[in-house]
């Protein structure tokens, strides 16, 4: 499978099939042509030797030090080299390769006056799987993501480190084991691959394209955890909320209506005298119905910014121009807001974890098992998935309201959006594990009914019985969680679900 790239538009759902599922990049013949343009329009503009940011001048504080045509090179060399200084575990391996396909996005519109060479160079390192070596930490994400995307090109110039089958190597090694020639870059490349914020913008691709799934998931297990509990479906009837008409709301009351068809568990409570459910189970169209409303507004920031040009400076046909494209505030705030979403995510159903647990609330056995005392149960469960919600709140702090001036107060207003974005990554495994457990606990609980679930929660159950049996007594439960937390993953269960209930919204 390939990705065309043309200079047109791409979306988060290209992203993820160039950094997830390896598909091949290629690279259109009107491509190079603009590009060329472009790079001729560069050289236009320094044959008239007037100064002109970060091509014959300094970076940052030392923008007036005029830099001779004889060292232009050089500079760009050193620019790449001082810039490598990132700290911490390396980027894995599916947001490296967002952030060389966002990279080559950025520099394919033509505004950034490198040779096609550069951009052919990129899809080449996709195309044979070349994996750098891009520490995690060091970005401040407001000249972009100065220090990542430093390292990237570090591996371009065949320095640095790569990995090759598991292994870190030299780059130069691993370069003559895939085939491929280093670059040397040329007036304004260094700048140009280091300005830009495909570090950020890499992880909220991945991280929205992998939310919408937890959402859907989120909204299986919670509708299993409704008919354990006894709930009713009243509250997910439409007339309800087209009264408080956010789409988000609406969208997601259709699709816990059609979960919950079918069930003889809530068919068998209908005239109790229970006059409401916890919120927890009432208020799942507006919780949900929030986190899908900002999901879709995050999309639409995401994907404009990567297809964006976030360089500087910008060269047009007789002209360049030195602003701010690279700062990194659209998408810090964004990665805030989504990690607040995945945390209130992971509340929520641990909340309903809890419930399920607790005999006095859930009029089942405590702790779901058929000899509490000798057994614990799935008491721990719920304190695995508590520790994991509450790590999630000390990271939902937002990162993008602090700054730290560097450059010698020059860059005086950070985004630190990259920040966010590690944070994001860690989240959202924390909740996906969350929804696991609440998976498992959910289908051990439905197997005290003799009434049916709906055939949607008969369904989720089935997969998640295929991977973890009925707990009769006790036993470690780590792998359990990974399992099932593999599973919401892939997304097997919300594929398996929608044969039977239609396209989830």
């Amino acid at each position: 499978m390939k990705v065309r790239i043309d200079g047109k538009n791409v979306g988060i759902e290209d992203v993820f099939n160039v950094a997830r599922k390896r598909y091949k990049v290629e690279i259109s013949k009107e491509l190079k042509r603009k590009l060329e343009e472009g790079r001729k329009n560069l050289l236009n503009i320094i044959s008239k030797d007037k100064a002109v940011y970060g091509i014959n001048t300094g970076f940052g504080e030392l923008e007036n030090i005029k830099i001779s045509k004889e060292k232009i090179k050089e500079l760009q060399k050193n620019l790449i080299r001082s810039h490598s200084c990132g700290v911490g575990e390396a980027l894995d391996e599916e947001i490296v390769r967002a952030i060389i396909f966002l990279r080559l996005i950025s520099l394919a519109k033509g505004y950034s006056g490198v040779r096609y060479e550069i951009v052919e160079k990129l899809a080449e390192m996709l195309n044979k799987n070349f994996y750098p070596y891009i520490p995690s930490q060091g970005s401040v994400g407001a000249s972009g993501d100065l220090v990542p995307l430093a390292h990237l090109a570090l591996a371009m110039m065949g320095e640095g480190l790569a990995f090759f089958n598991g292994k870190i190597e030299k780059t130069s090694d691993v370069f003559k084991k895939l085939g491929i020639k280093k670059i040397d870059f040329d007036a304004k490349e260094g700048i140009a691959m280091i300005n830009g914020t495909q570090f950020m913008a890499g992880v909220a691709c991945l991280a929205l394209h992998d939310a919408e799934n937890l959402l859907k998931n989120a909204e299986i297990a919670g509708v299993m955890s409704l008919e354990a509990l006894k709930g009713t479906d009243q509250a997910f009837r439409e007339e309800i909320s087209r009264l408080r008409p956010y789409e988000g709301q609406v969208a997601v009351a259709r699709n816990l209506w059609k979960l919950t068809r079918g069930s003889e568990i809530i068919a068998s409570h209908k005239n109790c005298e229970k006059v409401q459910d916890a919120y927890t189970l009432r208020c799942m169209p507006q919780v949900f119905g929030a986190v899908h409303e900002y999901l879709e507004f995050l999309k639409k920031i995401v994907e404009t910014e990567i297809n964006s040009v976030t360089d500087n400076p910008l060269i047009f046909e007789n002209f360049a121009l030195s602003g701010g494209n690279f700062h990194g505030d659209a998408l810090a705030i964004s990665l805030d807001i989504l990690n607040i979403l995945l945390t209130k995510m992971g509340n929520f159903s641990e909340r309903r974890i809890f419930r399920l647990l607790d005999a006095k609330l859930s009029g089942l056995p405590p702790f779901l098992i058929k000899e509490p005392g000798i057994n614990s149960g799935m008491m721990l469960l719920q304190y695995v998935a508590a520790s994991l919600a509450s790590e999630n709140k000390s990271m939902a702090y937002p990162a993008s309201v602090d700054n730290i001036p560097t450059s010698a107060n020059q860059e005086d207003y950070q985004s630190m959006g990259s920040i966010g974005a590690r944070k994001c990554m860690q989240i959202i495994k924390n909740t996906r594990k969350i929804i696991a457990i609440e998976y498992i606990v959910a289908s051990q609980a439905l197997d005290f009914f003799k009434l049916k679930p709906s055939p949607a929660s008969m369904k989720a159950k089935k997969i998640v019985r295929k991977h973890v049996k009925e707990l009769k007594e006790d036993r470690a439960m780590y792998e359990d969680i990974e399992k099932i937390e593999k599973t919401v993953h892939s997304g097997e269960i919300v594929r398996e679900v929608e044969k039977i209930v239609g396209r989830m919204e």
